[in-house]
């Protein structure tokens, strides 16, 4: 039932409440009743009693949507709480989306909804002058993929703190899919990385003694994992500061001085050769379309032959490769991602011979699960650590992927592959050792 407690002047249909005039303006886009209820400004709701509850808390949230229809305005207005959520923010989104699919539609709205949008928008008093963006959103200078403006991308999302990234993440801090290798309840997203490392150290075949390149190490879960675990001498290499320090630290605390040196550099600028392993874990996705060819040439360049690589990447299909308006503007800014199979072809192309594919696309689900509830349980020490606009962001982030790969509209793969020799030698086992 539709109730009003204050009515603005500048609503001009006495007999309609501001809810119901902006849940009758988007339902076409959703081809019928709302998946939501939609409470405003006004106090006034509209929509089913049980669905979750969207309130839109200021007609700011209105002009935003007029300047940036869809996705990025409105995860604008959330950030800035001009739009809020009751309840469990990621059942609310599987809730619309699992709608969109029984209805066949995509809630996009057409000319003809914009048009009505003005026109309502004006008559609500939420017509002026384009919002400010939110202080979370990047703002970038310099050609695309430049060393300069890549350094500033990685700033923006994994200088933001160590303190935070420690709050959220396991123990061994890392930041990727983790492996999830068994279904007991005591399983936690700590076994399920160590697993993760594990996996990755054996699919190299790494060794004692064996020299390893990890490009984009992150906060070194890798680069610790193999030099203690398996012995390896591993060059690191980061383009953010935060995560040197970080890695540098804990190479201090472990003794490992004499088998990790940690380089704050861009992969472009490595000049070692002669790896017997190359890894990049999450990083591939930073390089862009048009860099792809340079990474993986400079893989190949860098390993021995007999060398083995392991790419563990995000794939994508579809119309955003960098994953939407909102991961391009607010978390991973000239991100590019594609489907699984052209990663493959570039890794090929370059001289690396393809010899395993493993798809983890479920065990992202997972992972991100186990982050976003450790996001939820600790928010107000995220809030306080980080301000409540960054702490929406990032419950918006792991929202959005969490959805993504529980729905298959992105995927994540670990990819291994060779440096033959010249005369087709790859060293590789007739059987798979992991």
């Amino acid at each position: 039932m539709t109730t009003t407690q204050t009515r603005p002047a500048a609503q001009v249909d006495g007999s309609r409440s501001i809810a119901r005039r902006l849940g009758e303006l988007v339902e076409p886009m959703f081809g019928g009743e709302l998946p939501l209820r939609l409470r405003t400004w006004d106090g006034a709701e509209h929509g089913p009693a049980d669905a979750p509850v969207i309130t839109v808390t200021s007609p700011d949230a209105l002009r935003r949507l007029l300047f940036h229809p869809g996705e990025l305005g409105l995860a604008q207005a959330y950030v800035t709480g001009e739009i809020d959520v009751e309840g469990d923010v990621l059942d609310g989104f599987r809730r619309v989306w699992r709608t969109a699919r029984e209805r066949s539609v995509t809630p996009r709205p057409t000319p003809a909804l914009l048009l009505q949008a003005v026109r309502t928008a004006r008559e609500l008093g939420a017509i002026g002058r384009p919002p400010v963006p939110p202080a979370s959103q990047a703002r970038l200078r310099g050609r695309l993929h430049s060393l300069g403006r890549d350094r500033q991308v990685i700033a923006h999302h994994y200088d933001l703190s160590n303190d935070f990234y420690a709050l959220i993440l396991d123990p061994h801090m890392a930041y990727s899919c983790g492996y999830w290798a068994s279904d007991d309840p005591s399983y936690t997203v700590q076994d399920a990385q160590r697993d993760k490392l594990d996996l990755v150290c054996r699919k190299l075949g790494l060794r004692e003694g064996m020299r390893m390149l990890d490009i984009g190490c992150g906060w070194g879960s890798l680069t610790l994992y193999a030099a203690e675990h398996f012995g390896a001498h591993v060059l690191a290499v980061t383009l953010s500061a935060e995560q040197r320090a970080f890695v540098q630290a804990r190479v201090d605390e472990r003794g490992l001085g004499d088998r990790v040196e940690v380089w704050l550099q861009d992969y472009r600028e490595v000049p070692e050769t002669g790896f017997d392993a190359v890894t990049s874990i999450e990083m591939g996705e930073h390089v862009g379309r048009e860099n792809y060819p340079v990474f993986t040439g400079l893989i190949h360049s860098r390993l021995k032959p007999g060398g083995r690589v392991l790419v563990q990447q995000m794939s994508r299909k579809g119309h955003h490769p960098g994953g939407g308006p909102f991961i391009e503007a607010f978390i991973a800014p000239d991100m590019w991602m594609r489907p699984v199979g052209e990663t493959v072809d570039l890794l090929e192309q370059a001289g690396l011979e393809v010899r395993d594919v493993h798809v983890m696309r479920e065990h992202y689900v997972r992972t991100i699960h186990a982050w976003y509830a450790t996001l939820e349980e600790r928010w107000d020490e995220v809030v306080a650590m980080v301000g409540e606009e960054v702490a929406r962001v990032w419950r918006l982030y792991m929202v959005g992927s969490a959805l993504s790969f529980e729905e298959n509209r992105m995927g994540v793969d670990q990819i291994l592959a060779v440096r033959p020799s010249a005369g087709g030698v790859s060293g590789m086992p007739p059987v798979r050792t992991w």
